[in-house]
């Protein structure tokens, strides 16, 4: 991959005019994305339009390219949430975001006015947190995309990277370090920092600490990363696909436990490998029989299990009341708890002094125009991250 100082943004007059550009365009569920010329309308009021450099696939896309819930399907719509690039133009009382400026888009934004944004407890926001349902911008309830005869075109989780060109909402976007590798500080967009930050913010790993983590995509192993940075003594991982180990060690995880080559419930292995159960457990897999293997899997008394997967509504958690008497906690978790604008460029600092290896989660590099055949890799289970150069 070229180095990101090879990515600079030419000069050009095309603030305040609407650009056309290459997208992929989702038409139907489960149908095959088109790459086609769109036009992306200029900038309102607090938006910002960017150049997308790089971007990448996950889960969450797979589910909206698939309509999986109906509710949230909207066609013809750009997907894309996990990307990175540089800002072409910004609107009327953007303030801290300029032309030029490296930033990487994020779904759940931080407008720092409302009462969650001032809330130390919660990295929710009232304007502008995910919302599925929601494909158009919120200051005219019209869209910036549009096919070249003018007919609308959906927005995405706030963001819509799967276009050369994209308007955001400046609260859903985040300047960092113009010498941060653009290729790797994409991941900081969803997956790595979901994970890392539900091990660091949400559960607080400590020093010593006993880990089980379910479902070994992106998120799991980023989950598993973080827990090896706090120093956990052991992280096990869970999962049905073997192929996922050799990665899943390069991140940290000291033991693997494949549920199918057991003959017992995989909370009652982990039980035996702990003396009881492990002190904290990340289900990320969006499957309620795991997500109860994973609170069983924790310590009596103390035990954390922390929420990250996406399960289709609307089905109901798999615990009885009278089980949390035993003193197992079970908690939700939205991007790792991270305030996107106003935490975000520190990870990313730490990520570029080597904290964390981000290498590791790149799996795939491809071109822009073979997106479809990144979709397929992730389907076929084959990729954890495949990086798209647009």
């Amino acid at each position: 991959m070229d180095a990101v100082d090879n990515y600079s943004f030419e000069s050009t007059d095309t603030a305040g005019k609407t650009i056309t550009c290459k997208a992929a365009v989702a038409w139907g569920p489960g149908e095959p994305l088109v790459i086609q010329d769109v036009r992306v309308a200029p900038t309102q009021k607090m938006e910002v339009r960017l150049k997308i450099l790089f971007t990448s696939i996950c889960h969450t896309d797979l589910s909206a390219w698939k309509g999986e819930n109906e509710a949230q399907r909207a066609y013809p719509r750009i997907l894309g949430h996990e990307a990175a690039g540089i800002v072409e133009s910004v609107g009327e009382g953007v303030e801290d975001i300029t032309k030029g400026d490296h930033v990487i888009p994020i779904f759940q934004g931080e407008c720092g006015n409302c009462t969650c944004c001032k809330n130390q407890k919660t990295n929710l926001c009232q304007k502008f947190g995910v919302n599925p349902l929601k494909s158009v911008m919120l200051n005219d309830g019209k869209t910036r995309f549009s096919t070249k005869d003018g007919s609308p075109i959906f927005h995405f989780l706030n963001t819509s990277t799967f276009s050369e060109y994209t308007v955001i909402d400046s609260a859903c976007v985040v300047k960092i370090d113009s010498d941060a590798p653009l290729e790797k500080m994409s991941l900081l967009s969803c997956g790595v920092s979901t994970g890392v930050g539900a091990a660091w913010n949400v559960a607080d790993v400590q020093p010593g600490s006993s880990v089980a983590i379910f479902g070994l995509g992106a998120v799991g192993l980023a989950v598993a990363e973080g827990a090896r940075v706090r120093g956990a003594s052991k992280i096990i991982g869970v999962d049905i696909n073997p192929s996922k180990f050799a990665k899943g060690k390069a991140v940290g995880i000291t033991e693997f436990i494949n549920p199918k080559d057991l003959e017992v419930p995989v909370h009652e292995k982990i039980g035996a490998l702990t003396l009881g159960g492990v002190d904290y457990s990340f289900e990320c897999a969006g499957n309620l029989e795991v997500l109860r293997e994973a609170f069983l899997s924790t310590h009596m008394g103390w035990g954390l299990t922390v929420l990250l997967g996406i399960h289709p509504s609307p089905m109901l958690l798999p615990l009885h009341p009278m089980e949390l008497f035993n003193g197992r906690q079970i908690i939700g978790s939205i991007f790792g708890g991270f305030k996107g604008k106003t935490q975000l460029p520190k990870f990313a600092q730490q990520c570029m002094c080597g904290t964390l290896n981000l290498d590791e989660f790149i799996s795939h590099e491809l071109p822009f125009d073979k997106i479809n055949e990144a979709f397929q890799l992730l389907v076929d289970g084959k990729s954890l991250r495949c990086l798209l150069q647009l």
